[in-house]
């Protein structure tokens, strides 16, 4: 059997984008990574001002988790408040920020995964409670399901203690301003989907892996549509024995696809390293599917693999070595 599975990944190409590769063991190693979403735009779409600014929240954004994993906290409250941090930040489709359905209305997603236990936590379709990230968790913890869906998932984290808001605080001038352009645009063009989903992955000093993902969906979606973000092993997934993975792009075909699990499937069966197997299911499956997006991923070992089938991504990581942001590829 060594000889064959030798032979094998002899003869398989692999494309290794060597920023993501790290290769050192646990043995108390901390690594945190975080998405801001995936596009297919180009640097002049982001001017030096604007990335200057979405460099400062996302470089923020990693310090507040990575900070819990210096004291020995957990992957799972990591990821977490850097989530949490992202979705009140007025810039990313998440939380404040997030995009308006076809009726003008705010519908957020989000989900939260312990690769310790398998635990997970999820709401869907909630638009007043201002964390959803948080409410996901508070499921998780708090209650005997998975998911949680529209005003139970709501009521659920309100008689919980989570702070809810008006739909007014979630809504920005900037995704009124997308959602009046999109409904003046008749037929609708192809590229009016926004994607802006905000996500981390964490390895904790005890070795525990943890995924969270958050987003406000598809600009112009239908009412009550549903994507990957809160669906586990579509677009969050954590288990210690492979890896933990977060996803964003079009929910749809990662929803088919199974992404995030899909991803540590590859690890755990076929035993092929983490890059390799974001490869596999970011360039080949979900390319040849037609969906676009990235994904972040972490193993057990502290390896991490950043990828993405569009021309942008944003994304931080931070290690005992450094912290780093970035926006297109490399």
């Amino acid at each position: 059997m060594k000889i064959t599975f030798y032979v094998l990944l002899l003869f398989t190409p692999v494309l290794i984008n060597m920023e993501n590769v790290q290769t050192a063991t646990p043995n108390g190693k901390i690594v945190l990574l975080i998405h801001g979403g995936a596009g297919n735009f180009k640097e002049s779409d982001l001017g030096p001002d604007q990335q200057k600014i979405y460099e400062k929240y996302l470089r923020e954004a990693v310090e507040e988790g990575y900070k819990i994993l210096e004291v020995g906290g957990s992957a799972l409250d990591a990821v977490e408040a850097s989530v949490k941090f992202m979705e009140d930040a007025p810039l990313f489709n998440a939380g404040k920020g997030s995009v308006l359905n076809k009726e003008g209305h705010v519908e957020m997603d989000a989900s939260i995964m312990s690769g310790k236990d398998l635990k997970a936590g999820a709401v869907a379709v909630v638009r007043h409670v201002k964390n959803p990230i948080s409410a996901a968790k508070i499921v998780m913890e708090k209650s005997s399901h998975v998911m949680l869906a529209g005003n139970g998932a709501d009521e659920f984290a309100q008689s919980m203690g989570l702070e809810m808001k008006d739909e007014s605080y979630f809504i920005t001038s900037s995704s009124l301003e997308q959602w009046k352009k999109a409904n003046e645009l008749i037929p609708e063009p192809k590229d009016i989907n926004k994607h802006g989903t905000v996500g981390a992955v964490a390895l904790d000093q005890n070795g525990n892996l943890a995924a969270a993902t958050s987003t406000g969906g598809i600009l112009n979606k239908l009412p009550g549509r549903v994507g990957d973000s809160p669906i586990i092993g579509a677009g969050t997934y954590a288990d210690n024995n492979t890896c933990a993975v977060s996803a964003t792009g079009h929910g749809e075909y990662f929803i088919r696809l199974t992404v995030a699990r899909s991803i540590a499937a590859l690890v755990e069966y076929k035993m092929i390293p983490l890059e390799q197997a974001v490869n596999e299911v970011v360039h080949n499956r979900l390319s040849k599917l037609g969906g676009n997006g990235g994904v972040i991923a972490v193993d057990k070992n502290g390896n991490f693999s950043i990828d993405h089938n569009t021309t942008g991504m944003f994304r931080a990581w931070k290690t005992e070595k450094k912290c780093e942001v970035r926006f297109f590829k490399e």
